[in-house]
């Protein structure tokens, strides 16, 4: 492992509202992921680097030290199930909620629910603290879709202003949590990496605000 910090961070709205609280650090990449082929991005602060990656491969990357810190979003890391990670800062980016949503007019759960998500462990724990038995259906993609179709009676995704469950005829029914991006750490680079990893959180914190 090299000497430096290496920060695993996807691409998309996560990068993009990470981009000013990173530049407050002097981290600026030296490339755009948007239009470089690199999977690796030096920064203007040589002992720092990004590594651009799936952002549910996020956490993995982390707790393996193959980054030493990442940033997440919350649904990510409630659907990750390792535990070589800390968290130690909310960065209060990329805000959005995770609801439980269906038809409009089929509030009431039936008796035996199926529900499709990509969140498969956060949806199972979720209906279990409420005693409420649930067939789930892992889908990647389209959620909107499966109750229209009769693939499933309710959906469990990721709602930021609502328009596209309204534009198929869906409601929100329940919220499971509100969602924002972390920083996450190694637990060995905090240990091995303490200064470093201390003092960019420091600086993370005081760009957020915190």
């Amino acid at each position: 492992m090299r000497a430096g910090l290496t920060i695993a961070v996807s691409k998309g709205r996560i990068y993009q509202e990470a981009l000013p609280l990173l530049a407050e650090a002097g981290i600026v990449p030296l490339d755009d992921p948007e239009t470089s082929r690199k999977l690796i991005l030096e920064t203007g602060r040589g002992d720092v680097r990004l590594v651009i990656i799936r952002a549910a491969d996020v956490p993995t990357y982390v707790e393996h030290g193959a980054a030493d810190l990442g940033i997440a979003g919350k649904d990510v890391l409630m659907e990750h199930e390792g535990d070589g990670l800390y968290e130690p800062l909310d960065l209060g980016i990329a805000r959005c909620r995770m609801m439980v949503a269906g038809r409009l007019g089929h509030r009431d759960y039936p008796p035996r629910l199926r529900v499709a998500t990509k969140y498969v462990a956060t949806t199972r724990a979720f209906f279990a603290e409420r005693g409420i038995q649930v067939e789930v259906i892992k889908l990647y993609g389209s959620m909107e879709l499966a109750p229209l179709v009769g693939l499933a009676d309710r959906i469990v995704d990721l709602v930021d202003t609502g328009n596209t469950l309204r534009a198929n005829g869906l409601v929100e029914i329940e919220p499971i949590a509100q969602i924002t991006s972390r920083l996450v750490v190694n637990k060995a680079s905090m240990k091995m990496k303490h200064g470093a990893v201390k003092a960019l959180v420091a600086e993370l914190a005081r760009a957020t605000g915190g």
